[in-house]
């Protein structure tokens, strides 16, 4: 996941391809010498985007002096918000076009690409007339789901300040729900719905929310935490009054909506049921690889990473005596093996957690051996809340703040440990946590040569591709060798999103059904149907973004390969890792670009 920015939001962030622009040709120079003009306008755009979206200046620590009226507000979903978004796309897309990029130095001119290739991004989504990308409630979109988790886990409360500001959001929470709700009946009139499994899904999870305050997990965490820091208990009074009167009625009427759509949702998995669904698909596909590679080509490509993966799997597993069974059955037996299952308790599931850490801690150790620079933050694991972890993805990583004062969080979905053998952890926390996310992340938050605007900012394609490179890093820096079945659970994942290749496009370009998808998972690489399920149904409200992560990584690897044949004994580990984290998040056209420029430069010196 791109930090800090959710996912679910890449189609409109912008965090993906669009227009393709001239591709810079020349390497990074040390030290960018920027251009006063450019950095005015970078920090311009970068508070209009603050400023229409409060929620990530408190996530970043900014919303504090000029800005501290941010601390009180949310995001405005209705149709005014989102015209205003639209908007100030053109607007900004209209100034940076006014820059004179020959003049720019080199770092600046990557800067200026990168946030121009960001913007033709998200004015290629607002051509189409879906919102939320392409479903704006879901399993796994809309504010009833990320609001609450947003004021529980990243709003601070350490004044009453903080509390008052705490209850104005809690108020305009009520403004998302039925702006959301608004939406989403005109989407349903236009036959813009998720599928009928999806929808069974959001009125599951929006039935377990829709409890009085009393029972709400989200008033209850804030009455603890404002008790915690001395506040007066008229603060969670006034919280429970306000969500019983406002944010109560606000869920009822959004379950309602759902509800009635329900009875006219199909059974369609993929967004070619849309109007111009083909089209939106090819647009999400390359928002979220940075590729200009048609569904056609994915696919294929995913087919042959499978194969070649699978092969790579069975040779091992014959070395360690597995020779009954395809590979994917092969996969299943392992987690039948002792110990390798966590209790499916609060405690078992706690001990996994534990376990999580502890091998974060542990490869944060061997990290100086590959890389010149590690992240000042710190990072932590912690597991799905209960409430939405039916919808929720398997593992995902969320950034820590801009100073420091809020760690790093990757989060597991123990909905059920059965789901999570002990052999596969490993290699999620090293794609997610160290040396993947939060170490690329944490990179780019810390880096004072990349202008404000770059640091908030991501690309699926390098991000996911960075953190699958990383797992194999994870590898190459001996962390599996005392442990086969861990390089098992490694290569199990990058099999997995081989499989996503060849899934999405299955799914939104092949018509492939729900039931289809599931049993590719289930059958090739043994995974649970639980789990399967849960994975395809992402796909299904969130078309592209499971392409990136391979496609990412094969582009990491090939300017790496390139990199050690042409530069012989010239090449070093921990210049690759600058050469290609230097510059920040990038789209994988001008990843490439730098990488063939940095190999250039070197073969010269």
């Amino acid at each position: 996941m791109c930090l800090p920015i959710d996912r679910r939001t890449v189609l409109r962030s912008g965090a993906a391809a669009g227009a393709m622009l001239a591709l810079p040709t020349t390497a990074l120079a040390a030290t960018p010498a920027h251009d006063p003009k450019l950095a005015t306008l970078f920090d311009t755009l970068f508070l209009e985007g603050v400023r229409q979206r409060p929620e990530s200046a408190t996530l970043l620590g900014l919303d504090t002096g000029s800005n501290a009226d941010l601390r009180s507000k949310l995001s405005d979903a209705s149709e005014a918000g989102r015209a205003a978004a639209r908007a100030l796309t053109a607007s900004q897309i209209k100034r940076l076009a006014a820059i004179d990029r020959k003049k720019l130095s080199a770092a600046d001119r990557l800067n200026y690409d990168v946030v121009l290739y960001s913007r033709h991004a998200t004015a290629a989504a607002d051509r189409f007339d879906y919102a939320g990308g392409p479903y704006v409630i879901s399993q796994q979109n809309g504010a009833y789901q990320s609001t609450p988790d947003f004021l529980d886990t990243k709003h601070p409360l350490g004044s009453a300040g903080d509390a008052d500001a705490w209850l104005s959001r809690v108020a305009a929470f009520t403004g998302q729900l039925d702006a959301n709700t608004a939406r989403f009946k005109r989407d349903a009139a236009a036959k813009v719905l998720p599928a009928d499994f999806l929808l069974d899904l959001t009125l599951t999870q929006l039935g377990k929310l829709n409890l009085p305050a009393k029972d709400a997990r989200l008033i209850q965490s804030f009455a603890a935490r404002a008790r915690a820091k001395g506040l007066p208990d008229s603060y969670a009074a006034k919280a429970a009054a306000l969500y019983d009167a406002q944010v109560l009625p606000a869920l009822a009427r959004q379950f309602e909506a759902v509800k009635a759509a329900r009875a006219n949702a199909t059974h369609d998995a993929g967004v070619w049921k849309l109007k111009d669904g083909d089209a939106f698909y090819r647009m999400a596909l390359r928002n979220a690889t940075t590729t200009r590679l048609a569904p056609q080509e994915v696919h294929k490509f995913g087919l042959d990473q499978a194969a070649s993966i699978t092969a790579r799997m069975d040779g091992i597993m014959r070395k360690q005596g597995m020779t009954s069974g395809s590979v994917g059955q092969r996969l299943q037996a392992i987690h039948d093996l002792p110990g390798q299952v966590f209790p499916n308790t609060d405690a078992g599931k706690a001990d996994a957690i534990a376990y999580c850490n502890a091998r974060l801690v542990a490869i944060r150790q061997r990290l100086p051996r590959v890389f010149k620079r590690i992240p000042p933050y710190k990072f932590e694991v912690r597991r799905v809340p209960p409430e939405t972890e039916a919808g929720a993805a398997s593992a995902f990583s969320q950034g820590p703040s801009l100073d420091g004062s809020r760690p790093g969080y990757v989060y597991f979905n123990f909905m059920d440990s059965g789901e999570w053998p002990k052999f596969m952890l490993p290699t999620v926390i090293y794609h997610e946590g160290l040396p993947g996310h939060q170490f690329e992340g944490g990179l780019a938050l810390s880096n004072n040569d990349l202008p404000l605007i770059r640091k908030a900012s991501g690309f699926s394609g390098y991000a996911e591709g960075w953190a699958l490179y990383a797992e194999q890093l994870a590898d190459e820096i001996g962390m599996y060798d005392d442990d086969p079945l861990g390089q098992l659970g490694y290569l199990k994942e990058q099999l997995f999103r081989a499989h996503r290749c060849i899934i999405d496009t299955g799914l939104h370009h092949y018509r492939w059904s729900r039931e289809q998808a599931i049993d590719l998972f289930v059958t090739a690489q043994g995974e649970t149907p639980g789990f399967a399920t849960r994975e395809i149904d992402r796909y299904c409200v969130n078309p592209g973004q499971a392409c990136s992560y391979k496609l990412g990584h094969s582009t990491f690897t090939g300017i790496r390969d390139k990199a050690q044949r042409l530069l012989g004994p010239k090449y070093d580990i921990k210049d690759y890792h600058e050469a290609v984290l230097a510059g920040g998040r990038l789209p994988l056209e001008i990843l490439q670009a730098q990488g063939d420029a940095w190999i250039a430069r070197r073969m010269k010196g």
